[in-house]
């Protein structure tokens, strides 16, 4: 069973399961990220549609919610669906901090993989997943199969965000990326330096879409934010992917194992 815990931090809490830190979250400040992956993918979220504008976005994995908590505030009535089959979370979320009255997040108790197989086609604007068993982000949504889904569900000017975690010299990432390449003309990548240089482990945010995305808007945020990262895209993502082979059903792998702040493979 996963033992879930949420501990104050300041005006915030965090959310750890099986001693891994998953989210912090302020209920009464949804706008405020902590984790530097949350403010990248908040990064390509502001531009993915103009200011106060709504979005139909879906959630693959929920934690305690803090991107459709912060959707939600800055795009009051959009319409998001979180995918976490995780029930025991969802109640233990709910009953610490419970989602604000009329924020349209509505949360169903199904895996990923399934919940986007029910969707129709060209629905949401926005898929984030953020999504992990056991510190490690499932083998069923890194495959060829998954995001063809994925792409089948988004719209035509859709944007796909997803949070990632690896080591160097981060192979696992790259054939995800392969296989996002498949459906998406446009792919970026973004992390910190000490990630892409292999000085530790750590999150890679993964954006991509059909359409152009404001490279250097991203790329001026990243650098300007309070945790500055590095934005790989065009030219350099692809010498980053170089030959990487993407991940099929048959032979999909999780990402690798987070112990105690270290990772591992088996």
């Amino acid at each position: 069973m996963t033992d879930i815990s949420l501990i104050p931090d300041g005006s915030g809490w965090i959310l750890t399961m099986d001693e891994v830190a998953h989210s912090w979250v302020d209920p009464d400040d949804p706008g405020r990220l902590e984790f530097a992956y949350m403010q990248r993918m908040a990064e390509y979220l502001d531009l993915a549609a103009p200011p106060g504008e709504r979005m139909r976005v879906i959630h693959i994995g929920g934690g305690a919610m803090t991107m459709a908590r912060y959707i939600a505030a800055r795009r009051p009535t959009s319409p998001q669906i979180v995918l976490e089959p995780n029930e025991e979370l969802t109640a233990k979320v709910r009953e610490y901090l419970p989602l604000p009255a009329r924020s349209g997040i509505k949360v169903r108790p199904t895996d990923g993989r399934s919940g986007i197989a029910e969707m129709p086609d060209g629905y949401a604007q926005v898929i984030v997943v953020d999504a992990f068993a056991d510190a490690r982000v499932p083998a069923s949504l890194v495959s060829i199969e998954f995001f063809d889904d994925c792409f089948r569900v988004l719209h035509q000017d859709g944007l796909l965000l997803f949070n990632v975690i690896d080591i160097f010299p981060l192979a696992w990432t790259k054939r995800v990326l392969a296989g996002i390449g498949q459906f998406a003309d446009n792919l970026a990548l973004s992390a910190e330096s000490s990630v892409l240089k292999g000085r530790r482990h750590g999150n890679l945010v993964l954006a991509a879409g059909r359409v152009p995305i404001d490279m250097d808007r991203i790329t001026r945020r990243a650098a300007g934010s309070a945790f500055p990262c590095r934005v790989l895209h065009g030219e350099s993502l692809a010498r980053f992917v170089g030959g990487a082979a993407p991940f099929y059903d048959d032979e999909a792998e999780d990402s690798p194992r987070v112990i105690r702040g270290l990772l591992h493979f088996e």
